[in-house]
């Protein structure tokens, strides 16, 4: 896609039409033709009006008035066919050019790392992929073809007005030109940067509106209505501050190229009526009055190439925006794929930043881990400190900048996707269900399970309680009809999808955080299933969580600061002993609190 930022914009967004691109082509070249031939009726109009005035008062006297009216029909009809046609023409290449883009998109999604999603909402995606092909779909069907005809209306029109009487065109000529030059400051690279800047806004309170809905029984069962709400309500402030200084902004421009429109009919009759002197010639009488019929055509014209080239700017921006997406570096796969000797997991010096520039902080400076094979192991440690990023990277999340990550003694990098995804299961602190049922929900992990196989993993997750609360049971679709989930009912679906899928290497990223009291032992209930003779790394704030843990790493400012088991990581005095200590007062405030 590099090569692409050298081409033209329109060519760039053409070219996701394929062969149909020449459809646009012919679809433009018949919207001239159109417009054309719609500007003609209005040329035997006149002649009518002639004829009449020529035989005045006695018009029975008026001559080809019928083949006048005729040709006018005729060219009028051609021009409206010309015009279905030359539609058709761009909405079928438009409609070729949204799939592509659309197709184009959702594969290089599917190529890029699981990191990426982590820093894009799926409402955000969401919104670019919908809104972007929607937005140049309707460019290249409705507003391209517009356009065209829009143009050659005021051109046909101005060599009409110098062809009857050049003084009258060139007055008609001062307005048309007024019009660009205040158009101008509206369409200039720092109002194409303010419109990308819009976009940017609208995208994020699209993205937070989405997130929000979705997350609405989950924080309204645990009571994070006031954080998700702030996110939400800063990006319709953020975004409503900025359209209204970009509102105000745009004012004067557009009240100067609306007054230089409606500066046709300001200029033009009080420049006909010193023309015309005290003796009115008839000829001139004529001219004057298909003037006077005109202009407000050229004016509608004018005004549609304003709003043309608004559309255009939003549909450069969309087009950016799927741009923007293709041009995330995928995922590279192994030439030679490797399949890993065993289930133990390695980093080695490993350094990691989340962006490609050399900073000196690093989100991961020299970590080395070694966890043996069916070992559990938890990360703990302050938040931000970089235990996520760990966990995240032995599924290849991200790349790392250096150092390496072996499973089973075999670099991540040499291992195909495919084969990591098999090997490696993974319960987020957010879990995300589809709006499917139940079953479909925990079946996507693992082709061919049948349905008992899908009853068996519920059960093992302690789920038998929300299939019962249900009619329909497994095939009960979440979110539909009223039906939602609360986020420690939802970690048991998670649970159960991961114990169907029985990969050998677990990671459990805060598992019980959202989770009530009750959900939270039958949570743990289900991760002590899942994660027999297994290779097991957790994440987790509650220390008590991971006390019988083969191996605790203390993480801390992108570091390892402290590993060992619990009992000797207490007696050490270090981080983890004060984590502890913590903790334990946390604990015992609580119960005080409840007491009294």
């Amino acid at each position: 896609m590099s090569n692409n930022k050298n081409k033209n914009k329109f060519i760039r967004l053409l070219n996701y039409s394929g062969n149909y691109k020449y459809l646009t082509i012919l679809g433009c070249i018949l919207s001239a033709l159109s417009a054309i031939c719609l500007l003609i009726p209005f040329i035997y109009i006149l002649d009518v009006v002639n004829a009449l005035l020529a035989v005045a008062p006695d018009f029975s006297q008026a001559q080809n008035i019928s083949d006048y009216a005729f040709n006018a029909f005729l060219y009028a009809f051609l021009g409206i066919a010309l015009n279905f046609c030359g539609l058709m023409c761009t909405h079928l290449s438009a409609f070729k050019n949204e799939k592509n883009m659309k197709d184009a998109a959702m594969n290089h999604l599917l190529k890029l790392p699981l990191g990426y999603f982590s820093n894009h909402t799926s409402g955000g995606l969401r919104k670019v992929i919908d809104f972007s092909t929607a937005k140049t779909e309707g460019f290249l069907a409705h507003n391209l073809f517009d356009l065209v005809g829009a143009i050659v209306t005021p051109i046909v029109f101005l060599i009409l007005l110098f062809s009857f009487d050049w003084i009258l065109g060139l007055i008609c000529l001062i307005p048309i030109i007024l019009c660009f030059v205040f158009m101008y400051p509206m369409f200039s690279k720092e109002s194409q940067n303010v419109m990308a800047k819009y976009q940017m806004y609208l995208e994020k309170m699209n993205g937070e509106a989405v997130e929000y809905v979705r997350g609405i029984p989950v924080t309204k069962a645990f009571q994070q209505s006031v954080y998700s709400f702030k996110n939400f309500i800063d990006a319709i402030r953020n975004y409503g501050k900025f359209s209204a200084d970009y509102a105000l902004s745009t004012q004067l421009p557009m009240t100067a190229f609306t007054v230089s429109i409606n500066g046709f009919f300001a200029l033009l009759i009080p420049a006909g009526i010193l023309l015309a002197g005290s003796v009115v010639d008839v000829k001139f009488l004529s001219d004057f009055l298909f003037y006077v019929i005109f202009t407000p055509i050229c004016a509608v014209m004018m005004n549609k190439i304003m709003s043309v080239s608004q559309d255009w700017m939003l549909a450069g921006y969309a087009l950016e925006s799927i741009e923007e997406i293709l041009n995330e570096k995928p995922l590279v796969e192994p030439s030679n794929p490797q399949k890993p000797k065993n289930h133990s997991i390695e980093f080695e010096s490993v350094t990691f930043d989340y962006d490609e520039t050399d900073s000196a902080e690093h989100i991961l400076n020299e970590v080395s881990l070694k966890i043996n094979e069916n070992d559990s192991v938890a990360l703990v440690g302050p938040s931000g400190g970089g235990k996520t990023t760990i966990a995240s990277l032995i599924p290849r999340f991200w790349d790392v900048k250096r150092g390496s990550i072996k499973i089973g003694e075999v670099d991540v990098r040499d291992i195909s996707t495919e084969e990591l995804m098999k090997n490696i299961s993974f319960v987020f602190q957010n879990t995300k269900l589809f709006n499917d049922s139940i079953y479909n929900n925990v079946a996507i992990g693992s082709e061919g399970a049948s349905r008992e196989d899908v009853l068996r993993a519920l059960s093992l997750a302690q789920c038998d309680d929300i299939i019962e609360e249900f009619p329909q049971g497994i095939d009960t679709v979440i979110g539909s009809g009223g039906t939602y989930l609360s986020g420690g009912q939802q970690q048991r679906i998670a649970l159960a999808r991961a114990i169907l899928k029985d990969a050998p290497i677990i990671i459990l990223d805060e598992a019980t955080a959202l989770a009530d009291p009750e959900n939270e032992y039958l949570i743990q209930k289900a991760i002590s299933e899942i994660t027999k003779d297994k290779t097991v790394i957790m994440i987790a704030h509650r220390l008590s969580t991971v006390k019988n843990v083969d191996n605790i790493f203390v993480v801390e400012n992108g570091r390892i600061v402290e590993q060992g088991i619990h009992s000797e990581l207490v007696e050490s005095e270090g981080l983890y002993s004060r984590m502890w200590d913590e903790f334990n007062q946390s604990i015992q405030w609580k119960v005080k609190s409840e007491v009294i």
